[in-house]
């Protein structure tokens, strides 16, 4: 119960950073980007109704849909999402990332959803850019899925043990 309360605490409190950040992004509506790092870093107000990059324009409720899914799933599968897999050669440093991940993904999708069904678009603020070549702008919640989704990937790429490896090729 500890581990539910403490991991529930946790992703309330970035889904409220993100939520906090997007409000202080409003003030920016209707007026220029504002630099930060000039020819570097910029903030701005973006309304996107699609999703990564600007993609799905438009498509607001079946992304919520999808956000809805993928969140349950995620939960139903935390285990198997979130632990060391069997035979990783490092499994405290696969857990101490899967326990990182999880409550990162669980607020990202969390974030992203409220704004959705709240106000019907997700806002973005954070905008890269090297001259004239811009990232695609993003914000809070992205951030964290991104990071949640390196840390997996990074778990998956982790070696197994030489008796996990001979078992595999059998």
């Amino acid at each position: 119960m500890r581990t539910f309360v403490t991991l529930f605490a946790v992703v309330a409190n970035l889904a409220l950073a993100d939520a906090v950040v997007k409000e202080c992004a409003v003030r920016l509506k209707g007026s220029a980007a504002l630099s930060v790092i000039p020819g570097l870093f910029d903030l701005a107000y973006v309304e996107n109704r699609g999703c990564a990059w600007g993609m799905l324009q438009g498509t607001v409720w079946p992304l919520a849909v999808f956000g809805l899914v993928a969140l349950a799933f995620l939960i139903w599968k935390r285990r198997s999402v979130f632990g060391a897999p069997e035979g990783i050669r490092f499994p405290r440093l696969a857990s101490a990332f899967g326990r990182i991940a999880e409550p990162l993904l669980y607020a990202g999708i969390i974030g992203n959803l409220l704004d959705r069904v709240v106000r019907g678009y997700v806002i973005d603020m954070f905008d890269f850019h090297w001259g004239v070549h811009h990232f695609p702008c993003f914000n809070l919640a992205d951030a964290f899925i991104s990071v949640a989704a390196g840390l997996l990937v990074i778990v998956s790429f982790m070696p197994r043990s030489k008796a996990d490896k001979s078992e595999a090729s059998s």
